[in-house]
């Protein structure tokens, strides 16, 4: 009888300490979830270079050592934001891949890429974060490089399968450099397919111009010419899909 109170008050102990530890984890995870948004307002108004721990802190109305319980540096807090806005824009992408028909390697890039605009037309200064000048001092740790190759490897993934499905509009043309061959081995390596050397070069060439067709109207470098820039996004995302040597959508049986 003893023995069994005894069994039953430890079990009882041991929920509520359960209890207690998912309740402090679910309130660590809000209160870094609110620090980030924080930091994400100062984003808007000052950009990353003026990121403060004691303006993000002040803002919530915590003491500054309070948050560094949270983030142990601004470029600890940075790199947080950094993996977030890479995931975000990733997840974009790879949504507006799946929604496409899997066959119409055009139409699936084309998605893509009007989904990373669109989600740096919403997220301006998260792009820059990511894509915009370095802020000085600030040395990204290896901990964003998995988040950061998700969004060529979604881009490159349309290639391959295109490649794979032996739908692409391959061409004669000179050999690479030796240099851009090993770069592209290395691409292709990584990616786990046999996708023709020139063609890797030329997907890197387009996604290039892609981020910086982005930058150029965030930037407001369109300005008095091509904005907006609506028109000519799609007519440059066609002609990267040429580049590339995807096919025509209506090609699609």
């Amino acid at each position: 009888m003893l023995s069994y109170l005894f069994t039953d008050l430890s079990s009882d102990r041991l929920e509520d300490m359960n209890a207690s530890r998912t309740a402090r984890e679910r309130a660590r995870s809000e209160l870094t979830q609110e620090i980030k948004e924080a930091a994400r307002r100062q984003l808007s108004v000052s950009g990353a270079q003026a990121l403060s721990l004691r303006a993000v802190a002040r803002e919530l109305g915590m003491v500054s050592s309070a948050l560094y319980r949270y983030f142990a540096s601004r470029d600890e807090l940075l790199t947080a934001l950094i993996i977030d806005a890479y995931e975000a824009l990733a997840a974009e992408i790879e949504a507006a891949d799946r929604a496409a028909l899997s066959a119409d390697f055009r139409g699936r890039w084309e998605a893509a890429c009007r989904a990373t605009r669109a989600w740096a037309t919403a997220h301006p200064h998260e792009y820059a974060l990511l894509y915009g000048s370095p802020v000085p001092g600030y040395h990204a740790p290896e901990t964003t490089i998995a988040s950061g190759s998700r969004v060529p490897i979604a881009l490159m993934t349309i290639v391959r399968d295109a490649h794979e499905a032996g739908a692409l509009t391959l061409r004669d043309e000179e050999p690479l450099p030796p240099t851009l061959t090993d770069q592209a081995v290395r691409i292709t390596e990584f990616l786990g397919s046999d996708i023709p050397n020139d063609v890797v070069i030329r997907s890197v060439t387009a996604w290039t111009q892609l981020f910086g067709m982005i930058t150029f109207e965030l930037f407001g470098q369109y300005a008095n010419s091509l904005d907006p820039a609506d028109t000519f996004f799609d007519y440059s995302v066609d002609r990267m899909a040429d580049l590339i040597g995807l096919p025509e959508t209506d090609q699609v049986e």
